[in-house]
């Protein structure tokens, strides 16, 4: 990451925790820096090496080294995990969707993907919640002269064929269905280079295990991850292919359509979630839904 964003981390956690602070002990010695503390973190982070290795750059022991990990993460997570790891909100709905259908896809927002087994995670994921309780953004699209009312995300071919998941076609026939597979296989590779580059900058993703239990591992991915979403943000305006510009909220740049004054006081009932789920989960209307994306492309 760039020195500046790393020193505003410096600065928040020497500001706001206890633990990253300089103190005096009774001779008047001053303790470890929030600079070493949190580059002794960062380069475990990004190196995944075990703790001992920074003891001679950084003159931290392997014990010191592992609570500075381990504060760090916690930290990270409470301070900017409300910023950096939430819901798109209306108006980052409608730039996905812009941007999207730039690529030829209207109302896709995404691409998903887990590198884990798909189908297990899905069960418990709580990425559709919103949608089902009635608390998600009204989104209108309009794909071949049809209107669809619900977004969806490029998957592979292991994710079911709900009207949520897009997937290739595996033996294309004939030019509209090769076109169609080499599109949303482009388009999917944006997932791929998301999972590499978290590997890339945090090598400790592939090593992670070397740092203890389950609960301390599900805590250093999240603090990856929101580290890796600040990156992103910082860097944004440097290496973005399209003018952002264009893809302000409230515009209609295109034939998607959020509804941004949507209310999430809508009272949720049995009858009407379970009737969201079975549209989310519509074979029918996924089958629709791809041939009018064949056609449009």
């Amino acid at each position: 990451m760039n020195k500046p964003l790393f020193m505003h981390i410096v600065d928040r956690l020497s500001n706001e925790v206890e633990f990253f602070r300089q103190k005096k002990d009774c001779l008047g010695r001053l303790s470890l820096s929030p600079l070493q503390r949190c580059t002794a973190a960062i380069r475990c982070l990004a190196y995944g090496t075990v703790a001992d290795t920074v003891d001679e750059y950084l003159r931290l022991g392997a014990t010191t080294t592992r609570s500075c990990l381990e504060n760090f993460v916690e930290e990270i997570i409470y301070l900017f995990g409300d910023e950096y790891l939430r819901r798109p909100t209306p108006a980052d709905l409608k730039r996905l969707l812009d941007i999207g259908e730039h690529r030829g896809f209207p109302g896709m927002i995404g691409s998903i993907d887990c590198t884990l087994n798909d189908i297990n995670v899905l069960d418990r994921s709580h990425v559709f919640d919103d949608i089902i309780k009635g608390q998600a953004p009204q989104v209108t699209s309009s794909v071949n002269g049809r209107e669809y009312n619900l977004t969806y995300y490029l998957t592979d071919g292991i994710y079911p064929k709900w009207t949520t998941f897009i997937q290739s076609i595996s033996i294309p026939q004939g030019p509209k269905a090769v076109l169609f597979a080499q599109h949303q296989e482009i388009a999917r590779k944006d997932v791929e280079r998301a999972f590499g580059v978290l590997q890339v900058h945090f090598a400790i993703v592939k090593n992670s295990a070397l740092f203890g239990d389950k609960v301390k591992i599900g805590k250093i991915m999240r603090a990856c991850i929101i580290l890796h979403n600040m990156i992103v943000e910082d860097e944004r305006d440097g290496y973005t292919q399209y003018d952002v510009s264009e893809f302000q909220p409230g515009e209609d740049n295109g034939s998607s359509h959020v509804d941004l004054t949507y209310s999430t006081d809508t009272p949720s009932n049995i009858a009407n979630m379970m009737g969201v789920r079975t549209r989310i989960r519509d074979r029918q209307m996924h089958q629709q839904l791809k041939a009018d994306l064949v056609e449009h492309i």
